[in-house]
C-alpha cells in the first residue's frame, strides 16, 4: 500500500489512504472549486500530496510535518484552513486561541480568514480580544478590510508583552492591574517611539523586530483604549475585576503629537517628474517587466484623481462614449457609491482601450479563445497573475505601492505617496474656479468636510474662487439669482438679465460690470450708477462689503424722523437686500459662506482714503518742479509744505 499510484489523466487516486484523510482531501477539493477566485492546483501536486499521506500513514492532514515540497505544502495549508470551519465551532476556536472570520460568513480580500491570537499571553486579555473581534464582525458596521482587526490584535500583543514583563504575575490577574501600570506602558511606548527602538512583540515578514513609530504608537494607544472601553461598556471589566482607573488611563490615538498630518499636493517639480514621459517609460520598463499595467494605473490616477484602489479594481468594460463624450465607470466602495461615471480626456480613453485589448489577448492566449460578452463584464482591467484563472481578480494595492515606491526612490524625489495625486487634482480644480460642491461630487466624497481635507489654498486662491460666484445685482429683474457655480439659468432668465458669463467683465465697486462697451474701455452711459444697473453682478468676494452696506442702510432707517420715511428707505433698499440674501444663500449652498465671511477683502481705498482722493494737475506739478530748480537753496521741508498747500 506504500507504492505510489500510477498517474491517470483527470483523476487523483486516493486508494490506500485512511478514511479521514481521504475525506479531508475531498472536502478541500470541493471548497477550492467553490471559490470564484482560486489558485490552480495541478493534478500532479494533488497526487504527490496523496502519495505523501499514504507513505506516512497520516491520520489527518494536520499530522503532516515539514520536509514536503513547497507547492504541495501550500495545497495542504489551504485544505487545513477550510477544515477549521468544520472541526471548530466559534466557542472551540475561542478556546484554542484563534478567530475564523468564516464563522461569521466573512472573507476579507486577499486573506485566508484565520487570525492567530495565541501571541496574547494573558488568557483574560485574549478572550476579551476574541469577543471584541467577534462582535465587530457581527455588527452592521463590519469593516471592509482586515486592517481594523490587525490593528486591535497589534495593540493587544504590545500590551500583553508589556504586562508579561512588568505586571505582577505576568498580568494574568486583571484585578492586580492599576493606573500606574497603564502609565508605565504609555511611557514605554513613547520612549520607544522617540528613540526609534524595536517593538515589544511585532516583527516584520523577515522576522526582524519592527520599530515603533508615531503611527504605530497611535494605533496601539487608540485600539487598546477601544478594547478596554468595550470591556467597560459590556460589563466585562466588572466581571474580571479590572480597575476603572487602568481603563481610563489609556490615551486616545493622537496623544500629544496631534495626530496624523494631512497629505499635501505634489510640488511643481515633483509633479512634473512623476508625469514626465521618460520617467513613465522607465516605470513600465524596469518595474513592470510583465506589462501588467503599472504605468496605465498611475496615469489614470494622475488624470482622474481617483483613489488607488478604485483604479486598480476597474472592470474590463469600464469605458464608453455617451453623446460623443468619453466616460469612465468605476466603484467608489469607500463611500458606497457604485457604478459612478466621470468624463475623462480622449488620451486616457485611448490608453484604457489599449489596455483592454492587451487583457483580452492574454485571456485568449491562456484559454485558447476570446472571452465571451458575459465574461468580459466580470473580468478585471488589470488582472492579477495569482489565483486568477478567469481574470476576475484585480492586482493588489501592495503590488502597486511596492513598485511605485521603488520608482520614486530611483528618481530621488523624496518621500511621496500615490494618494497625493488626488490632493494635487483637488487643488488644481479649486484654482480654476471649481467649488467645494463640485470637487466633492467629482472626487466622490460624502460631505464638504471630507472634501476640505483635499483642498489646499492660500488667501489669493480663495479670493479667486469667491470671485467666480456671481449673483444678479440689485438693479436686475431678479436680484440675488445665482448666475454661476450652481444650477444654470434658463434662456429666458439669461435674456432678461442680459448677462453672459462667458464674456469678459470688469471690476466695479462691490462687484463686476458685464456691460461689454464698458468692459472694452468706453464710457458708461449711466454715469457709473452700477448698483442700479441690470448689468451689475455681485460676487462672493464682496459679501462683507454688502453686509456693511446693509448695516448702514438699516442704521439710517432707524434714525428716520418718522415711520413713513423709514418705510420708504426700506422699500428703496429692498432689491439690494434681496440680492445680498441671494448671495449668502448661494455661498451657503456651495459650502463657501464661512470662508467668505472670514476673508475680508476691503480695497486699499478703504484704508488710505486721503491718499487715493488726492489729485494733481500735470501743469501744477511741472510748475512746482521749475520753482524748485530755480531755488535750489530752499529748505526741502518748506517746499513740501508749499506743494501740499497748492494741492
Amino acid at each position: 500500500m506504500t507504492e505510489p499510484a500510477m498517474p491517470w489523466p483527470g483523476q487523483v487516486n486516493l486508494r490506500g489512504l485512511r478514511p479521514l484523510v481521504a475525506a479531508e482531501i475531498r472536502w478541500g477539493l470541493h471548497c477550492h472549486a467553490q471559490r470564484p477566485r482560486h489558485s490552480q492546483w495541478h493534478l500532479g501536486w494533488l497526487q504527490t500530496l496523496v502519495n505523501i499521506c499514504r507513505r506516512c500513514d497520516a491520520g489527518s492532514l494536520a499530522d503532516l510535518g515539514p520536509g514536503i515540497p513547497e507547492h504541495v505544502a501550500l495545497v495542504a495549508k489551504e485544505m487545513v484552513t477550510d477544515l477549521r470551519l468544520v472541526y471548530f465551532t466559534p466557542a472551540g476556536s475561542r478556546e484554542a486561541g484563534f478567530l475564523e472570520t468564516g464563522h461569521s460568513g466573512i472573507r476579507f480580500p486577499d486573506r485566508i480568514g484565520h487570525f492567530d491570537l495565541t501571541g496574547v499571553s494573558q488568557r483574560w486579555l485574549r478572550d476579551l480580544l476574541w469577543d471584541y473581534l467577534a462582535d465587530m464582525l457581527r455588527s452592521a458596521g463590519c469593516p471592509r478590510t482586515a486592517g481594523p482587526l490587525d490593528n486591535v490584535r497589534r495593540a493587544c500583543l504590545e500590551l500583553s508583552a508589556f504586562l508579561l514583563a512588568e505586571a505582577p504575575g505576568g498580568g494574568d490577574g486583571p484585578a492586580a492591574l492599576q493606573a500606574g501600570h497603564a502609565h508605565r506602558f504609555i511611557a514605554d511606548q513613547r520612549h520607544r517611539e522617540r528613540h526609534g527602538m524595536a517593538s515589544l512583540a511585532i516583527t516584520r515578514s523577515d522576522g526582524t523586530p519592527s520599530a515603533v513609530t508615531a503611527n504605530t504608537r497611535g494605533i496601539v494607544f487608540g485600539q487598546a483604549r477601544r478594547l478596554l472601553r468595550y470591556a467597560l461598556d459590556t460589563g466585562r471589566a466588572e466581571q474580571l475585576g479590572l480597575d476603572r482607573a487602568f481603563i481610563t488611563a489609556m490615551p486616545a490615538a493622537g496623544g500629544a503629537s496631534g495626530g496624523k498630518p494631512r497629505r499635501r499636493p505634489f510640488p511643481d517639480d515633483v509633479a512634473r517628474a512623476l508625469a514626465d514621459q521618460a520617467n513613465l517609460a522607465q516605470l513600465a520598463a524596469i518595474h513592470d517587466a510583465g506589462d501588467q499595467g503599472l504605468r496605465d494605473i498611475w496615469e489614470t490616477i494622475i488624470l482622474t484623481g481617483r483613489r488607488v484602489s478604485e483604479v486598480i479594481r476597474l472592470r474590463l468594460e469600464c469605458t464608453g462614449r455617451y453623446g460623443g463624450l468619453p466616460m469612465l465607470w468605476h466603484d467608489q466602495t469607500k463611500v458606497g457609491n457604485y457604478d459612478a461615471a466621470i468624463r475623462i480626456p480622449e488620451r486616457l480613453y485611448q490608453l484604457i482601450e489599449e489596455r483592454q485589448r492587451k487583457t483580452a489577448a492574454r485571456f485568449a492566449a491562456q484559454h485558447g479563445r476570446w472571452p465571451a460578452p458575459e465574461q468580459r463584464t466580470a473580468m478585471a482591467l488589470f488582472p492579477s497573475e495569482r489565483r486568477n484563472p478567469g481574470a476576475t481578480g484585480s492586482l493588489s494595492y501592495p503590488w502597486f505601492l511596492t513598485r511605485f515606491r521603488s520608482w520614486v526612490d530611483q528618481l530621488d524625489l523624496g518621500h511621496y505617496v500615490p494618494h497625493q495625486a488626488r490632493h494635487t487634482l483637488a487643488t488644481s480644480l479649486l484654482r480654476h474656479g471649481a467649488t467645494l460642491a463640485h470637487i466633492r461630487r467629482y472626487l466622490g466624497h460624502v460631505s464638504d468636510r471630507m472634501a476640505e481635507h483635499y483642498v489646499h489654498l492660500s488667501h489669493s486662491d480663495l479670493e479667486d474662487v469667491l470671485n467666480h460666484v456671481w449673483v444678479a445685482g440689485p438693479g436686475s429683474a431678479s436680484p440675488g439669482d445665482l448666475l454661476s457655480g450652481g444650477t444654470p439659468l434658463t434662456r429666458e432668465q439669461a435674456q432678461a438679465l442680459a448677462v453672459d458669463l462667458s464674456r469678459r467683465s470688469t471690476p466695479a465697486e462691490g462687484g463686476f460690470c458685464t456691460f461689454q462697451p464698458v468692459v472694452e474701455g468706453r464710457a458708461c452711459p449711466w454715469n457709473l450708477d452700477c448698483h442700479n444697473c441690470g448689468n451689475f453682478v455681485l460676487s462672493g468676494a464682496d459679501l462683507l462689503y454688502w453686509r456693511r452696506k446693509r448695516e448702514q442702510w438699516y442704521s439710517i432707517a432707524e434714525r428716520a424722523p418718522d415711520d413713513a420715511t423709514a418705510d420708504y428707505l426700506h422699500k428703496v433698499f429692498a432689491p439690494t437686500a434681496k440680492a445680498i440674501d441671494g448671495l449668502e444663500n448661494a455661498l451657503a449652498g456651495l459650502g463657501l459662506l464661512d470662508d467668505a465671511l472670514a476673508l475680508d477683502l476691503r480695497r486699499p481705498q478703504d484704508y488710505f482714503q486721503r491718499v487715493w482722493n488726492l489729485g494733481f494737475r500735470a501743469s501744477d506739478l511741472a510748475g512746482t518742479a521749475e520753482d524748485q530748480q530755480a531755488q535750489p537753496d530752499d529748505d526741502p521741508d518748506e517746499a513740501g509744505d508749499e506743494l501740499e498747500a497748492t494741492a
